[in-house]
């Protein structure tokens, strides 16, 4: 909503909000709701200004334009790259004529979802991939990855996140190093169980030092998308948890910023 033709006082901003607290309590409602303690968990960092981005300089920038006491309303003005933050990869993104983020379907951002843990690896090795092997000894140790799912790495990167070039795994050259996914895997995937996205806890789903992006392009060539910079994914059980991907339609969008939730 955008009042910036529409002036209120103080004064009647402060008595709405009692107006609509008092209206709160007579329905039984609570003026303010907490979280529940085992409600759904939260995949979705904070977008700030200070959120690495994938190439320095891609920050978010954010002013103020008005404040309560001058305008009697507060509200900001972004700037944004739809690849920040939390945010899904539309197939628009890598291949062209694929499908922008407002022909994405309900349907398909409400999923099963599974995590992968090669946090171990990670931990040794910033270049690391998920591989054929780690999802077929995944499918020998927690069953079958559903049809349709949203297959999620977990790399343990995102205890990385305060600390951008950390979290890109920058070396001495400038070079790139965090994990991702494998093209033979995200392949494999595709064609044996038919996931309807990839998701990740570094800045791409391609692996750092890649260079052509071939896991971006065989996934959005599939017509699928991807998921990156998820927070929390150490928090999800393997399997057994369902993903609502609140994805901003932007007009014509390779993609945009997610408010990603998972049930447990």
């Amino acid at each position: 909503m955008c009042l910036s033709n529409h002036r209120i006082t103080r004064r009647g901003a402060l008595a709405g909000g009692v107006a609509a607290a008092a209206a709160a309590v007579a329905l039984g409602e609570p003026a303010k709701a907490g979280p529940k303690a085992n409600g759904p968990l939260d995949l979705t960092y904070p977008l700030t200004t200070s959120f690495p981005a994938f190439e320095p300089g891609e920050e978010a920038v954010r002013h103020t334009v008005a404040t309560i006491e001058k305008d009697g309303y507060f509200l900001q003005e972004w700037k944004i790259l739809e690849h920040i933050g939390t945010h899904v990869d539309a197939p628009a993104h890598f291949t062209k004529g694929g499908r922008v983020a407002t022909e994405l379907q309900p349907s398909e951002l409400i999923l099963p979802a599974v995590v992968v843990d090669i946090a171990d690896r990670a931990a040794r090795d910033a270049d690391t991939v998920v591989t054929v092997a780690d999802l077929r000894a995944f499918e020998r140790r927690h069953g079958r990855i559903p049809d349709g799912a949203a297959v999620l790495m977990h790399s343990g990167w995102g205890k990385r996140s305060g600390d951008a070039d950390a979290y890109r795994g920058v070396d001495a050259a400038g070079r790139m190093h965090f994990p991702g996914f494998g093209t033979d895997a995200c392949e494999w995937l595709l064609r044996h169980r038919k996931i309807r996205s990839l998701g990740v806890d570094t800045l791409s789903i391609d692996p750092g030092n890649s260079v052509t992006y071939d896991t971006h392009h065989v996934l959005t060539g599939a017509d699928r998308y991807g998921m990156e910079n998820l927070a929390n994914l150490h928090r999800l059980p393997p399997t057994g948890a369902t993903i609502m991907v609140g994805l901003i339609p932007y007009e014509g969008g390779s993609g945009g910023q997610a408010r990603v939730l998972a049930t447990r």
